[in-house]
């Protein structure tokens, strides 16, 4: 099993190499930052001010839950494993509730979400976010 343990900033750069190889193999999301800025970005916000969990080392993958129990990113390396799994019950098994937005593109995404007991709360055009894709806020409750 996949070791799961708090990210440390030295897990910035392999966390941001797993978001990076998913906008690439991602034909219908623009991709708005380079490696270096998605690298700062993990390293500042993701790992320095929210409770980022990665699994193995290196890392294969990361969840990162804000103070208001937001997901901002789950991402996983294209392993197969049950990686994503394993994060995301790990947080299940932390918070009373989680929230996280989805993009309306990412079905499989949304498949994941909805089979690990997530609802959706409502979509929205776009208008809200950085890429300017038609999301889906969703909620889960213990």
């Amino acid at each position: 099993m996949t070791e799961l343990r708090p990210a440390t900033p030295d897990d910035a750069p392999a966390c941001a190499k797993i978001m990076q190889d998913w906008l690439d193999l991602t034909p219908w999301i623009p991709d708005l930052h380079t490696l270096e800025e998605t690298t700062g970005f993990c390293r500042r916000v993701l790992i320095g001010k929210y409770k980022t969990t990665v699994a193995g080392t290196p890392a294969q993958g990361f969840i990162s839950v804000e103070p208001d129990n937001d997901i901002a990113a789950l991402y996983v390396a294209p392993t197969g494993t049950g990686t994503g799994t394993k994060l995301l019950a790990h947080a299940q098994a932390e918070y009373p509730t989680l929230n996280l937005w989805v993009f309306q593109a990412n079905p499989d995404a949304v498949r994941f979400y909805e089979r690990h007991g997530f609802t959706e709360a409502h979509r929205t055009d776009g208008s809200n976010n950085a890429e300017k894709l038609p999301d889906i806020r969703m909620e889960w409750h213990a």
